[in-house]
């Protein structure tokens, strides 16, 4: 009840940040760029955006054949866009998605939970490693083209950058001294002392073994994470051009950036959150507010398709869940 709670109110406050950038910039201004983009545009759109998510899961299966474990990519892509669609329609439900990839995995796949749980964990880690690269440099192009943005962006966006960049350095900070963090967390909370084979230390175990500097599957993985951020820089500058504006190669990597760090601002779909700073950066370059709330709505409708689909996934899943418990409940009383 309490998340679903924070879902609501998350959503929310998404949809109150929309309605405000439609009043500032005016809804005729934002649907007249908007009606720029039409026809094989769109298509192209989606096209590429379905290559991200793609190439997302590429990443996830040279993960787990590190790990050990063969899967092809067409038996792990429902996995990955169920968990995505969950990601990106309810991102308060922390780790949501990546528990429900776990699960399946397990389900489908019969790997063993904590090889699932850390193969995601790894994902995540190196995709949060490229996003923030991406946003260092380019709000570093920004700030010294553009100057400082309003205190209250600083104090939002910069805040939740410096809370993910903190997290990741502590985490790389650990893992590279083999020191455990499942053992700290045990400490801090007065938990009894962990046996070998607790599934969480097996999780830890594996996610060491796999970041380790000498690994070729290490650097491979960070090549198909920058790749998948190349395709989204690609994206912005074809976008861009639809919406029939000229842009440069520093500021299209500003604007990904901005991308990445709305992204991180737990709210449905980022509804609100993108539309707010990217207002303001193509304010700052030049291209015009009403165009930033068309970019960001082409985006964030080519990657609801795709979400959408993971939420038939979802739901084929829990009507199957469901009726193997239906089932074995009626052969237990039987019985």
């Amino acid at each position: 009840m309490k998340k679903i709670l924070l879902f609501i109110v998350s959503l929310l406050i998404g949809i109150g940040l929309l309605i405000w950038i439609g009043k500032v910039v005016g809804w005729q201004e934002i649907k007249d760029s908007f009606l720029v983009f039409t026809g094989w545009f769109g298509v192209i759109i989606f096209l590429l955006t379905l290559l991200i998510i793609l190439i997302s899961n590429w990443r996830w299966q040279e993960i787990l054949k590190e790990e050990g474990s063969q899967v092809s990519l067409k038996g792990l892509f429902p996995s990955y866009l169920g968990g995505f669609s969950v990601m990106f329609l309810a991102p308060i439900l922390l780790w949501g998605g990546e528990i429900f990839r776990s699960y399946l995995l397990k389900r489908n796949n019969s790997i063993s939970w904590s090889k699932g749980v850390a193969s995601v964990i790894i994902d995540r880690v190196l995709e949060w490693t490229t996003n923030l690269v991406i946003i260092f440099f380019g709000t570093l192009f920004f700030l010294f083209t553009i100057g400082s943005p309003p205190m209250k962006l600083v104090i939002i966006f910069g805040g939740v950058f410096l809370l993910f960049a903190g997290g990741i350095s502590y985490f790389y900070l650990k893992v590279f001294k083999k020191e455990s963090l499942a053992q700290i967390f045990f400490k801090i909370f007065n938990l009894k002392k962990m046996n070998p084979e607790n599934s969480v230390l097996e999780i830890e175990k594996e996610i060491f073994n796999f970041f380790q500097l000498r690994k070729k599957s290490l650097w491979k993985s960070f090549g198909i994470s920058f790749l998948r951020a190349g395709i989204m820089y690609f994206r912005v500058l074809l976008l861009i051009i639809f919406l029939g504006e000229k842009i440069s190669a520093l500021p299209a990597l500003s604007i990904l950036g901005f991308t990445y760090l709305a992204a991180m601002i737990p709210i449905p779909a980022a509804l609100g959150s993108h539309e707010v700073i990217q207002t303001f950066a193509f304010n700052s370059l030049g291209l015009g507010a009403s165009t930033a709330t068309a970019f960001t709505m082409i985006i964030r409708g080519a990657e609801l398709i795709l979400a959408l689909a993971g939420v038939v996934i979802l739901l084929k899943f829990g009507i199957n869940l469901l009726k193997n418990t239906l089932f074995n409940h009626s052969s237990h009383n039987e019985g």
